[in-house]
This record gives C-alpha cells, sequence and structure tokens, in this order.
C-alpha cells in the first residue's frame, strides 16, 4: 500500500514528466524518513499548473499557493515555524514569469526552503503557451509563428541571485532526482532544483534529453565552475552544481525563536492591542 497516495483521480497526461518527479519525490521522502525525520514536519506548497496537482496527489500537509505566489507563502511558513522542513513545487512559467521576484528574493535572503521547478518550457494547464524557458523559435497559442525570444537560464539567475544549493534533474532519472531532492531537502538554506520535465502534449522533449542530458561526476568547487557548468549548452548538465554553507534567513531574523509554538495567548495580544491604541 501507498501511505502517501491519496483518493485523488490522476489526471497527468500518459508519459507525463510529472510522474517522475512524484515518484522521485515519494522515495526521497521515505529515505528522508530512514533517517529520522518525521513527515509531519514536511510541508508541501504548490502553485497553480500541472505541477500544482501534485498536492492533490500526495498524502502530506501542505498549501495551494497562487500562481506564482507559492515562494512567497513557503517562507511565510518557515519564518512561522522554522522547525518544519518546506518544499515548494513550480512551473517554469509559474515561478520564472508571474513569480520571479519571489524566488529570486527568496535565493537572496537564503530562506530554508526546497524549491522544485517543473520545467517543461510552456504552460500546460492553459494548453502551451511560451514560458520564459521556452526555446526560440517555440510554437504554441501565444506564439503561433515561433517565439522570438531567446530563453533565459534559470541556474545561472539562481546562482547570481546567491542561492546556496542549486541542481538540475532530470523526469526520466528517478533514483538519480531521488537523491537531488534528499540532498535539496536536507540542505539548511535556499534550495532549488530545475527539474527537465518533457510535457507530452505540448513540448515533448524526451528524444532532446535523453540524447544530451550528462551527470556531472562531482559538484563545482568554486562560483566561476558552478557558473560554467549552468552555462553549458552542448551538453545538458543535471547533479548538484552549487552546494554552500551559510546562515539561513529565519536564524538571522528570528535566533532560535519559533512564534508558532511561543506565540502570546489571545488574552495577552488583546491586552498589547488595547495598551497600543490607548
Amino acid at each position: 500500500m501507498d501511505d502517501l497516495a491519496t483518493y485523488a483521480e490522476n489526471t497527468w497526461c500518459p508519459g507525463c514528466g510529472n510522474f517522475g518527479i512524484l515518484g522521485a519525490f515519494k522515495k526521497a521522502v521515505r529515505q528522508l524518513e530512514a533517517g529520522g525525520m518525521d513527515r509531519r514536519d514536511l510541508v508541501v506548497v504548490a502553485g497553480i499548473g500541472q505541477h500544482g496537482k501534485i498536492f492533490d496527489y500526495l498524502n502530506l500537509s501542505g498549501f495551494y499557493g497562487l500562481h506564482g505566489r507559492s515562494v512567497a507563502t513557503a517562507q511565510g511558513i518557515k519564518l512561522a515555524n522554522p522547525r518544519l522542513k518546506v518544499v515548494v513545487f513550480v512551473g517554469d512559467g509559474d515561478t520564472y514569469g508571474e513569480g520571479l521576484s519571489h524566488v529570486v528574493f527568496a535565493a537572496k535572503r537564503n530562506s530554508d526552503i526546497t524549491v522544485i521547478v517543473h520545467n517543461n518550457g510552456a504552460y500546460g494547464l492553459t494548453t502551451g503557451q511560451a514560458t520564459p524557458t521556452s526555446v526560440k523559435g517555440f510554437h504554441g497559442p501565444s506564439t503561433p509563428r515561433g517565439s522570438v525570444e531567446e530563453p533565459f537560464n534559470p541556474l545561472m539567475l539562481m546562482l547570481s541571485a546567491g542561492a546556496t544549493f542549486v541542481a538540475r534533474g532530470y523526469a526520466a532519472k528517478l533514483d538519480h532526482l531521488t537523491d537531488l531532492f534528499v540532498r535539496a531537502i536536507t540542505h539548511e538554506g535556499f534550495s532549488l532544483v530545475d527539474v527537465l520535465q518533457p510535457c507530452v502534449t505540448f513540448n515533448n522533449t524526451y528524444d532532446l534529453y535523453n540524447g544530451s542530458v550528462t551527470e556531472l561526476d562531482a559538484t563545482p568547487e568554486s562560483f566561476e565552475d558552478s557558473m560554467g557548468a549552468a552555462r553549458r549548452t552542448d551538453r545538458l548538465l543535471i547533479g548538484v552544481i552549487r552546494d554552500v554553507v551559510a546562515e539561513p534567513y529565519h536564524r538571522l531574523l528570528l535566533g532560535d525563536l519559533r512564534p508558532a509554538e511561543t506565540r502570546r495567548s489571545d488574552a495577552r495580544r488583546l491586552t498589547a492591542i488595547r495598551k497600543a491604541l490607548a
């Protein structure tokens, strides 16, 4: 019996790369539990899009965010209760488009959350419009003659923003992706895993990725080496591209305070409000 599954009917297209992400994440949760993590301390936040349905298929506590705003929601949860492990599932359009400022500042301040990006280069839920990571020439409802824009590189962007853990995975490499998820969640500080996720309906990239994806032998040691790995276009390197230690935002801001566990009683808060208004 799959105790991480729910009653919800899965409505992803057969062959969707999201199945690989779901399977890898379930394996990661079980590995983390075997290492001593309590799944009740794991909180899932999801954005709006095909990726967001993963929340329906996981028997875990969590919260649906607004389109592009789930990273902000996750940061609030982490600040309220730093004891929790917060994992955010987002799409490439959802977070590199509408939510770009939120993910950039989460990386900048080293917020201790894990952001998992379902990067398929298309808005799958709304029938395949181009996103910030769509390749030049991409045909979709919003670019019927082909996109004239060059895609931006999200890994380079996150590195430039100061992310302390940056990785890229491939939805068809389940065990490798599982390891990335475990490492990202156990990392103290901001973690981003950009997952190459083929969309069989609107942007089927399986052949492209199967021919170009290459696993990194080791994590690059310097920032310049990490940028070089992220910049490469001859091969799509997957693995951990950046992993450094830095004090997380909640500890710098709050010290050891856990607001959700040490909040004042309603009576004390009302007394303080009356005093402030007097």
